[in-house]
């Protein structure tokens, strides 16, 4: 077996492990676990709740070394830092150093946090129905690769570990958020097989042809079974299923 045979099922064995994850202690030991994976010394998990009427609720695990830990959860801090107000704002990874801080006029703040290890990194946001939002964001003291490829591969793992984490973010770290969101999923057999084929990896004209429908068919059962499921797009929607033991 190649070496990115190998890299790529030691990755799949880490999103499976945080699918499973039962309490914060191991979800927080499989996101530092990732993130060390990955070659970064720092990582943080945020699960977001913007409430209607009270204020925005935030649930943080990571690994920040104590002596920075209260400015990093500083939420005032976070209106004015570029990487945070870029994730608030767009669901495009974000790859900075000092140059983004410098280019924003915020130099400073970045050579308050380089001493910690906040030297450059990754992050992004995934923004979900009714008002939820995971964020994810990756920091080392030293420079990322200058290679595209090896870059692009680092941010695509973190990515699709993001979407794996959310799912156990919820459940773990905000428990009757998931209960609530998960009580009204009844899936009909056909969503169930669409989801099913997705999950193999189907397109929808080629889940259509399977199922002896209509690509338009197809697509339909697939967003109903998504909005059953409260999810923004066909893979969550997957994973969800799969979580809830709805498809195996």
């Amino acid at each position: 077996m190649g070496f990115a045979n190998v890299e790529g099922a030691m990755l799949q064995g880490v999103y499976q492990s945080v699918l499973e994850a039962r309490t914060r202690d191991e979800f927080r030991g499989e996101v530092v676990r990732f993130a060390g994976g990955l070659g970064f010394e720092t990582v943080a998990a945020t699960a977001v709740i913007d409430h209607a009427v009270s204020e925005t609720q935030f649930v943080t695990v990571d690994n920040i070394p104590s002596t920075f830990s209260d400015a990093f959860v500083d939420q005032e801090s976070w209106h004015v830092d570029p990487v945070m107000q870029h994730c608030k704002r767009q669901s495009v990874p974000i790859v900075w150093d000092q140059g983004t801080y410098v280019g924003n006029g915020l130099g400073d703040l970045w050579e308050e946090q380089a001493p910690f290890g906040f030297r450059t990194g990754i992050a992004m946001a995934l923004h979900l129905p009714e008002g939820r939002h995971f964020i994810l964001g990756v920091e080392r003291d030293q420079a990322l690769p200058r290679n595209s490829g090896e870059l692009t591969r680092m941010v695509a793992d973190l990515q699709l570990f993001a979407v794996h984490a959310q799912e156990a973010a919820w459940r773990v770290l905000m428990p009757a958020i998931s209960e609530s969101a998960n009580s009204g999923a009844r899936l009909t057999p056909r969503e169930l097989e669409a989801l099913r084929w997705t999950m193999e990896g189907k397109t929808a004209w080629e889940v259509g042809a399977i199922l002896s429908i209509s690509e338009r068919t197809a697509v339909l059962h697939i967003n109903n079974a998504m909005h059953k499921l409260d999810c923004s797009n066909k893979h969550l929607a997957v994973l969800k299923a799969l979580r809830l033991g709805l498809i195996r």
